[in-house]
């Protein structure tokens, strides 16, 4: 299965900007479907994004985050050719990572 993340990395200086999107439905468990019934909660609860091990970013979302959602934020410390390793826990339990290159 391909990864349900695409990530770009790019090292200016001596600091690294981040995009990402997570392809991911965020149900709130507040919205119906067509016959009028709840649709159950389905949420990314964390994201994480590591370079050479440690935390860069750490977010802890709830239901009232969009659907895919995009990211974009910089860290200082990454040269080119690093790995940044992408990871996303949901709240049943699914999960998805994915690593890539810092360009």
């Amino acid at each position: 299965m391909a990864s349900t993340i695409r990530v770009r990395a790019i090292a200016r200086g001596d600091t690294t900007e981040v995009q990402a999107l997570i392809q991911h439905p965020m149900d709130s468990g507040y919205i119906k479907d067509a016959k009028g019934q709840l649709i159950p909660a389905h949420f990314i609860q964390q994201l994480t994004f590591e370079h050479n091990g440690k935390r860069v970013f750490i977010a802890d979302w709830g239901p009232a985050v969009s659907k895919d959602p995009y990211i974009k934020f910089a860290f200082k410390g990454a040269a080119k050719g690093d790995d940044l390793k992408i990871s996303w826990l949901d709240n049943k339990g699914a999960s998805d990572s994915t690593t890539a290159k810092i360009q």
